[in-house]
């Protein structure tokens, strides 16, 4: 059951915590409600998927749900030729 607060706080307060709300791209309601829950010690075990997306918005796309099969292909491949040791060219002589 949930219920109903209202609160006053001074514009500029209002104005930092309206923006806060929209960097982090929720409401300001869950914003507040995410500050009681942490403050009160309250661990919300069903978080929100969008937590986990969106943590890193630099370089190349990707499609993990389509090309995770290449991607640990890829990875498992240079693990194993850093750890192989190289063949040394024969010298002629």
């Amino acid at each position: 059951m949930s219920g109903r607060t209202q609160i006053a706080v001074d514009s500029e307060t209002h104005r930092r915590a309206r923006a806060k709300a929209a960097a982090l791209g929720i409401s300001f309601a869950e914003y507040v409600r995410r500050l009681l829950a942490q403050d009160l010690g309250e661990v919300k075990r069903n978080s929100d998927i969008s937590l986990v997306f969106d943590l890193v918005d630099e370089g190349l796309r990707t499609n993990i749900a389509r090309d995770k099969g290449k991607m640990v292909g890829e990875a498992v491949w240079k693990e194993c030729w850093r750890k192989s040791p190289r063949k040394r060219s024969r010298r002629s002589g």
